[in-house]
Protein backbone atom coordinates (compact mmCIF):
# COMPACT_ATOMS: atom_id res chain seq x y z
CA UNK A 1 0.00 0.00 0.00
CA UNK A 2 1.38 3.42 -0.85
CA UNK A 3 1.16 6.15 1.48
CA UNK A 4 -0.79 8.09 -0.35
CA UNK A 5 -3.74 5.21 -0.55
CA UNK A 6 -2.47 4.25 3.22
CA UNK A 7 -3.84 7.95 3.79
CA UNK A 8 -7.34 7.95 1.56
CA UNK A 9 -8.29 5.16 3.05
CA UNK A 10 -8.13 7.03 6.61
CA UNK A 11 -8.93 10.27 5.41
CA UNK A 12 -10.88 9.53 2.58
CA UNK A 13 -10.36 10.11 -1.41
CA UNK A 14 -12.59 13.14 -1.13
CA UNK A 15 -9.99 15.12 1.20
CA UNK A 16 -6.85 13.76 -0.09
CA UNK A 17 -8.33 14.21 -4.04
CA UNK A 18 -8.07 18.30 -3.51
CA UNK A 19 -4.45 17.80 -3.03
CA UNK A 20 -4.01 15.55 -5.89
CA UNK A 21 -5.66 17.95 -8.14
CA UNK A 22 -3.96 20.86 -6.93
CA UNK A 23 -0.53 19.03 -7.55
CA UNK A 24 -1.49 17.64 -11.04
CA UNK A 25 -1.32 14.25 -10.30
CA UNK A 26 1.44 13.97 -8.53
CA UNK A 27 0.88 11.54 -5.50
CA UNK A 28 4.02 12.17 -3.78
CA UNK A 29 3.75 16.41 -4.10
CA UNK A 30 -0.29 15.95 -3.13
CA UNK A 31 1.02 13.89 0.20
CA UNK A 32 4.06 16.20 1.17
CA UNK A 33 1.18 19.33 0.74
CA UNK A 34 -1.15 17.14 2.74
CA UNK A 35 1.41 16.73 5.67
CA UNK A 36 2.62 20.55 4.68
CA UNK A 37 -1.00 21.52 5.70
CA UNK A 38 -1.14 19.55 8.94
CA UNK A 39 2.21 21.38 10.32
CA UNK A 40 1.04 24.58 9.17
CA UNK A 41 -1.94 23.94 11.14
CA UNK A 42 0.07 23.05 14.24
CA UNK A 43 1.92 26.01 13.40
CA UNK A 44 -0.68 28.25 14.44
CA UNK A 45 -1.87 26.96 17.54
CA UNK A 46 0.40 28.70 19.65
CA UNK A 47 -0.36 32.16 18.16
CA UNK A 48 -4.22 31.97 17.84
CA UNK A 49 -4.34 30.70 21.53
CA UNK A 50 -2.60 33.64 22.81
CA UNK A 51 -4.56 36.49 20.61
CA UNK A 52 -7.94 34.11 21.84
CA UNK A 53 -7.04 34.50 25.38
CA UNK A 54 -5.50 37.70 24.96
CA UNK A 55 -8.53 39.29 23.56
CA UNK A 56 -11.02 37.36 25.51
CA UNK A 57 -9.43 38.86 28.65
CA UNK A 58 -9.24 42.56 27.29
CA UNK A 59 -12.84 42.52 26.32
CA UNK A 60 -13.92 41.20 29.44
CA UNK A 61 -12.35 43.73 30.99
CA UNK A 62 -13.75 46.69 29.36
CA UNK A 63 -17.66 44.78 29.48
CA UNK A 64 -16.85 44.66 33.12
CA UNK A 65 -15.90 48.48 33.67
CA UNK A 66 -19.00 49.52 31.25
CA UNK A 67 -21.30 47.48 33.46
CA UNK A 68 -19.80 48.35 36.45
CA UNK A 69 -20.08 44.85 37.72
CA UNK A 70 -18.11 41.30 36.96
CA UNK A 71 -20.87 39.24 35.90
CA UNK A 72 -21.22 42.24 32.72
CA UNK A 73 -23.49 39.21 30.79
CA UNK A 74 -26.20 40.28 32.83
CA UNK A 75 -26.19 43.26 31.06
CA UNK A 76 -27.11 41.18 27.64
CA UNK A 77 -30.50 40.09 28.79
CA UNK A 78 -31.75 43.51 29.28
CA UNK A 79 -30.53 45.24 26.51
CA UNK A 80 -32.24 45.14 23.20
CA UNK A 81 -29.48 45.53 20.70
CA UNK A 82 -27.56 42.75 23.15
CA UNK A 83 -30.37 40.12 22.89
CA UNK A 84 -28.85 38.16 19.87
CA UNK A 85 -26.04 37.15 21.37
CA UNK A 86 -27.89 36.06 24.85
CA UNK A 87 -28.34 32.20 23.49
CA UNK A 88 -24.68 32.21 23.28
CA UNK A 89 -24.60 32.96 27.20
CA UNK A 90 -26.84 30.66 27.89
CA UNK A 91 -25.27 27.80 25.93
CA UNK A 92 -22.40 28.43 27.82
CA UNK A 93 -24.28 28.15 31.17
CA UNK A 94 -25.46 25.24 30.19
CA UNK A 95 -22.51 23.29 29.03
CA UNK A 96 -20.71 23.92 32.26
CA UNK A 97 -24.42 22.96 34.40
CA UNK A 98 -23.66 19.36 32.39
CA UNK A 99 -20.37 19.39 33.72
CA UNK A 100 -21.63 18.96 37.07
CA UNK A 101 -19.60 22.11 37.85
CA UNK A 102 -21.08 25.48 39.53
CA UNK A 103 -22.06 28.11 37.06
CA UNK A 104 -19.89 31.14 38.13
CA UNK A 105 -18.46 34.48 35.99
CA UNK A 106 -15.13 33.27 35.71
CA UNK A 107 -15.90 29.67 34.35
CA UNK A 108 -18.82 31.67 31.82
CA UNK A 109 -16.48 34.14 30.43
CA UNK A 110 -14.17 31.60 30.24
CA UNK A 111 -16.90 29.28 28.15
CA UNK A 112 -17.37 32.05 25.82
CA UNK A 113 -16.35 30.96 22.50
CA UNK A 114 -13.81 33.01 20.42
CA UNK A 115 -16.86 33.76 17.98
CA UNK A 116 -18.70 35.02 20.84
CA UNK A 117 -15.77 37.74 21.14
CA UNK A 118 -15.09 38.12 17.17
CA UNK A 119 -18.89 39.15 17.51
CA UNK A 120 -19.24 41.99 20.00
CA UNK A 121 -16.82 43.79 17.22
CA UNK A 122 -19.66 43.22 14.51
CA UNK A 123 -21.01 46.55 12.99
CA UNK A 124 -24.91 45.33 14.47
CA UNK A 125 -23.46 45.93 17.98
CA UNK A 126 -21.57 49.38 17.68
CA UNK A 127 -23.66 51.81 18.42
CA UNK A 128 -23.54 50.01 21.95
CA UNK A 129 -20.14 48.79 22.32
CA UNK A 130 -17.76 50.07 20.39
CA UNK A 131 -17.12 53.01 22.28
CA UNK A 132 -16.23 50.68 25.95
CA UNK A 133 -14.42 48.24 23.69
CA UNK A 134 -12.13 50.30 21.78
CA UNK A 135 -10.37 50.75 25.21
CA UNK A 136 -9.62 47.43 24.72
CA UNK A 137 -6.95 47.97 22.04
CA UNK A 138 -5.41 50.84 24.01
CA UNK A 139 -2.33 50.87 21.41
CA UNK A 140 -4.24 51.11 17.92
CA UNK A 141 -3.24 54.30 16.34
CA UNK A 142 -5.46 57.16 16.35
CA UNK A 143 -5.51 57.24 12.51
CA UNK A 144 -6.84 53.32 12.67
CA UNK A 145 -8.96 53.95 15.65
CA UNK A 146 -12.30 52.08 13.95
CA UNK A 147 -14.64 49.39 14.80
CA UNK A 148 -13.79 47.52 11.02
CA UNK A 149 -10.33 48.03 11.23
CA UNK A 150 -9.95 45.51 14.04
CA UNK A 151 -13.43 43.41 13.70
CA UNK A 152 -12.29 42.50 10.36
CA UNK A 153 -8.78 41.29 10.92
CA UNK A 154 -10.52 39.30 14.11
CA UNK A 155 -13.50 37.63 11.87
CA UNK A 156 -10.95 36.35 9.13
CA UNK A 157 -8.95 34.90 12.34
CA UNK A 158 -11.82 33.32 13.17
CA UNK A 159 -12.55 31.59 10.12
CA UNK A 160 -9.08 30.03 10.20
CA UNK A 161 -9.09 29.29 13.32
CA UNK A 162 -11.92 27.27 12.40
CA UNK A 163 -10.72 25.67 10.25
CA UNK A 164 -7.97 24.30 11.69
CA UNK A 165 -10.11 22.83 14.33
CA UNK A 166 -12.29 21.12 11.30
CA UNK A 167 -9.10 20.02 9.79
CA UNK A 168 -9.87 21.59 6.75
CA UNK A 169 -7.07 22.55 4.24
CA UNK A 170 -5.40 26.40 4.55
CA UNK A 171 -2.09 25.11 2.74
CA UNK A 172 -3.16 26.64 -0.19
CA UNK A 173 -1.64 29.90 -0.59
CA UNK A 174 1.21 30.72 2.49
CA UNK A 175 1.38 34.69 1.45
CA UNK A 176 -2.59 34.87 2.67
CA UNK A 177 -1.72 32.73 5.87
CA UNK A 178 1.34 34.79 6.32
CA UNK A 179 -0.75 38.14 5.87
CA UNK A 180 -3.35 37.08 8.48
CA UNK A 181 -0.61 35.46 11.01
CA UNK A 182 0.76 39.47 10.36
CA UNK A 183 -2.99 40.80 11.10
CA UNK A 184 -2.68 38.51 14.56
CA UNK A 185 0.64 40.08 15.67
CA UNK A 186 -0.51 43.42 14.97
CA UNK A 187 -3.47 43.13 17.24
CA UNK A 188 -2.28 41.46 19.73
CA UNK A 189 -0.17 44.42 19.59
CA UNK A 190 -2.72 47.12 20.15
CA UNK A 191 -4.53 45.02 22.87
CA UNK A 192 -0.55 44.69 24.82
CA UNK A 193 2.49 46.32 23.46
CA UNK A 194 4.62 43.58 25.40
CA UNK A 195 2.76 40.39 24.01
CA UNK A 196 4.28 40.27 20.48
CA UNK A 197 7.68 39.79 21.09
CA UNK A 198 6.69 37.32 24.15
CA UNK A 199 4.96 35.46 21.92
CA UNK A 200 7.90 35.46 19.17
CA UNK A 201 10.00 33.45 20.74
CA UNK A 202 7.38 30.69 21.02
CA UNK A 203 5.73 30.81 17.92
CA UNK A 204 7.17 28.67 15.24
CA UNK A 205 4.79 29.77 12.32
CA UNK A 206 7.28 31.52 10.54
CA UNK A 207 9.72 28.68 10.57
CA UNK A 208 7.33 26.01 10.13
CA UNK A 209 6.46 28.65 6.90
CA UNK A 210 9.92 28.94 5.71
CA UNK A 211 10.17 24.32 5.97
CA UNK A 212 7.32 24.28 3.79
CA UNK A 213 8.14 26.32 0.82
CA UNK A 214 11.17 24.80 0.32
CA UNK A 215 9.81 20.87 0.97
CA UNK A 216 7.26 22.02 -1.32
CA UNK A 217 9.56 23.78 -3.89
CA UNK A 218 7.02 26.96 -3.42
CA UNK A 219 9.20 30.42 -4.19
Amino acid sequence: MTELELLTSAFSAQRLNKYIAYNHGDADLAVRHYKSNLRLAESLYISLSVFEVTLRNALSRELCNMAGKADWFDLFYTTPELQPLVPEIDKAKTLIRNRGEQVTTDKIISEMTFGFWVMLLNSQYERVLWKPLRKAFPNMPKQDRKRKNVSAPCNSLRHLRNRIFHQEAICWDLYYVTCLHDNLITVLGWMNADIPDWLAAIDPFNDVCVSIRKEMGWN
